[in-house]
């Protein structure tokens, strides 16, 4: 029948109702582009993912701290990028989740059709994209103040920072998901100031004793800072990495089993 002639200028069908998921792809796109947006609006976590691992990089280059020896840059860019994966992907990570819970969001987010899997890989990609620019825009003052890396370096390099990125926010995760959001807000910033500070023991002197050295280094900050600052030389640091992955694996696996989203 002509459309036209009962007075309908569509097709039969042509508005029927067509209820079904989004596929994969597009659902992880949109999650991961709104805690992007969400992450870069938020000032605290600005602070903690550009401001402080650059005022760092920039003031401990120019400035007479420590003996750090004639290739001190070459120690910094490492160390600095570190804190800035372990203040991405751990720290605020931890507090964007645990606040996220607290306030509902999780949980309205658990009753739509996204699945647990698409939460998850959406913060966790949103992170990534944020380490990725960190890594280059600290990777550029460092070639301004006099770093130059060789090519190899900087690949191993860029692999080192995606285990340890995968670590940190196992860990941030784990923190966020399991506990209240006051206490996930006061433990995230003392663990980053402990890492911090276990991290810079490694870099404080060459001559540190086995023990001390051998403990700092199974922490997950000072593992990574080394086997960054490894990496960034074309070596391999194959004990820091196999303590990266130790805490991966554990933290990984205990943030699936008690991960809640209220």
């Amino acid at each position: 029948m002509n459309p036209a002639a009962t007075g309908n200028r569509f097709e039969p069908g042509t508005f029927r109702p067509d209820p079904r998921p989004a596929g994969r792809a597009a659902m992880l796109t949109a999650q991961t582009r709104m805690e992007l947006i969400l992450l870069l609006r938020n000032g605290e976590q600005l602070l903690l993912t550009m401001f402080i691992p650059i005022t760092l990089l920039v003031g401990l280059t120019l400035l007479p701290f420590g003996n750090l020896g004639q290739d001190r840059i070459d120690k910094l860019v490492p160390a600095v990028m570190m804190v800035a994966v372990m203040s991405t992907a751990f720290t605020g990570q931890a507090i964007a989740v645990g606040f996220d819970r607290r306030y509902g969001a999780l949980k309205r987010l658990g009753a739509t059709a996204l699945p647990r899997w698409g939460i998850i890989a959406g913060k966790s990609a949103a992170v990534l994209i944020v380490v990725v620019l960190q890594a280059i825009l600290l990777g550029a003052i460092g070639v301004a103040l006099g770093w130059r890396p060789e090519l190899g370096g900087l690949i191993l390099g860029a692999l080192v920072i995606a285990v340890g990125t995968a670590v940190f926010a196992a860990m941030g995760l784990l923190l966020g998901g399991t506990l209240k959001a006051e206490i996930v807000l006061a433990l995230a910033n003392i663990l980053w100031f402990v890492m911090l500070g276990i991290a810079s023991i490694v870099f404080a002197s060459d001559d540190l004793p086995t023990a001390v050295d051998v403990i700092a280094r199974l922490i997950p900050s000072g593992a990574l800072a080394v086997a960054l600052e490894h990496a960034l030389r074309s070596s391999v640091d194959w004990f820091g990495l196999a303590v990266l992955a130790g805490w991966g694996l554990v933290c990984g696996f205990l943030a699936t089993r008690f991960f809640r989203f209220h």
